[in-house]
């Protein structure tokens, strides 16, 4: 199944598609399918589109093998790929690893193009930071 019907299919169910990873834990392959919506994701929620997307992984695999499909949100401390992830998160503190080695923690204030605008906590000034200088992202709740 590709990634649009996926989407299509899940927007029937009342949510979005954030994200999908295989991972493998105590030598089993997970197929996670990380969903979100506009109130919050609860256990009926996962529940629900498991039971409908379970028989159609048994028609189409998302992947080779033997795996285990988990349903989830993608939680408080989410990885953000995408400019549409961090379109979803402005507002939050996010983590970066920049292409020079820089890690930054900030508040993300807005997305222009492909140019993440943030609030550098630490320094206490505006950042501009192209979306391709960033090796690795996620949110994070500070308590």
């Amino acid at each position: 199944m590709d990634r649009a019907t996926l989407e299509n299919l899940l927007k029937d169910c009342g949510v979005t598609l954030y994200d999908t990873e295989l991972v493998t834990e105590n030598d089993h392959k997970i197929y996670r399918v990380y969903i979100t919506a506009d109130t919050p994701i609860t256990l009926d929620k996962c529940t629900e589109v498991t039971n409908i997307l379970s028989p159609l992984f048994d028609l189409e695999p998302p992947v080779e093998g033997e795996y285990f499909l988990e349903v989830s949100s993608p939680g408080v401390d989410r990885p953000l790929r995408t400019l549409d992830h961090f379109r979803h998160s402005v507002g939050e503190l996010v983590k970066l690893k920049l292409s020079d080695g820089t890690k930054l923690k900030a508040k993300l204030l807005g997305v222009e193009n492909d140019i993440l605008k943030l609030y550098d906590k630490k320094e206490k000034t505006e950042k501009s930071i192209p979306f391709g200088d960033v090796t690795k992202a996620k949110t994070y709740f500070e308590w």
